[in-house]
């Protein structure tokens, strides 16, 4: 029998023929070689089979699976099925690794035991596709690094690109890899991770090239849609324990569409006892029964826990820097919420 690799590569395809030699070109440019390529071709009708069979007959580290159309989640789940390795590096068909990836995550996980998951920082491709609110959200994400990074700033959006995630396999599985349903998989996987106590983290370089397009699926499907990532987001955030720890609730922003978001928040059980808000023509008015509130009023010794559902990344950083100056810590006192 062979010799389990250091890393098992987990691809799933579909009809991805226009991007798929570039990418396992770059999967096989990786200054770690000690991997297995698990390619699951998800039912494709282009050539795909045929481009993946041809890397095949030059590489023996492929093994290609081929079935019927099931979705990503389904192919990712039978690619980690077939894992051999311990460490799983995700990959997708239209994505390029630049030549380090594997080696930089798997010795920081190798470094890290404490670490089950791990991303890294990407880069947009091609730049005449790459819009401005893209643009903000990936300089976003590329910014959250540390473990406390991810744990603060997960009910913002998803830290972690999936085609960058490497991790544990026992861990993955044991949570059941992931999930099917009307919700992004790949929040949904960091959420069940966080939740369940495990600890992610992003290496401080730029490993992957993401390739942004009008057909990607996070484009067309509707469990990419913001109605989906707010179903999921605040059925995670009302199971968050920090809102059970007795504490009064505070919600910042008090325009309707943080009202419609805050609103799923109340149907989950979660009350909350004032809006906060800047405008003086809201100030002193009442939202829904709840008062609306300056900001001023977090500044009292008993600290309520403040849910900021603000969500211009701009003004998300000055919110943070005036709850810091009245003492509020992030994750112990306030969280950002998308």
């Amino acid at each position: 029998m062979a010799e389990i690799p250091q890393v098992s590569v987990i691809l799933p395809v579909y009809n991805a023929a226009a991007t798929l030699k570039e990418t396992l070109e770059s999967i096989f440019k990786q200054t770690l070689s000690d991997f297995e390529l698990i390619v699951v071709d998800d039912g494709s009708t282009d050539d795909s089979a045929e481009i993946i069979s041809a890397f095949q007959r030059n590489d023996s580290r492929i093994h290609l699976i081929q079935q019927e159309n099931m979705g990503v989640s389904a192919a990712s789940n039978r690619a980690l099925t077939q894992a051999r390795a311990e460490c799983v590096a995700r990959m997708d068909a239209d994505d390029i690794m630049m030549p380090r990836r594997l080696e930089l995550q798997y010795a920081y996980l190798r470094d890290h035991p404490e670490v089950d998951l791990v991303g890294c920082q990407v880069e947009l491709f091609p730049a005449e596709k790459v819009q401005g609110g893209f643009k903000e959200y990936m300089r976003w994400q590329n910014s959250c690094l540390s473990v406390e990074d991810m744990q603060d700033e997960r009910y913002v959006e998803l830290t972690i690109a999936n085609p960058t995630l490497f991790f544990r396999r026992s861990v993955v599985q044991d949570l059941g890899g992931y999930r099917e349903g009307d919700f992004p998989e790949d929040y949904d996987l960091l959420l069940r991770l966080l939740q369940a106590g495990h600890q992610l983290a992003k290496v401080d370089e730029m490993l992957l090239r993401w390739r942004e397009s009008d057909i990607r699926l996070t484009r067309t499907h509707e469990r990419y849609s913001r109605e989906a990532f707010d179903r999921l987001r605040v059925d995670h955030l009302s199971k968050d324990e920090r809102l059970h720890a007795g504490r009064e609730i505070y919600v910042w922003g008090a325009g309707r569409k943080t009202r419609q978001r805050a609103n799923l928040l109340l149907q989950k059980g979660i009350a909350f006892s004032a809006w906060i808000d800047i405008d003086p023509r809201k100030i002193g008015n009442r939202v829904a029964g709840i008062p609306v509130n300056s900001p001023d009023c977090l500044k009292t010794d008993k600290k309520p826990f403040v849910l900021v559902y603000v969500t211009n990344h701009g003004a998300k950083e000055l919110i943070g820097a005036d709850l810091a100056r009245f003492g509020y810590e992030r994750g112990a006192d306030y969280l950002m919420v998308g």
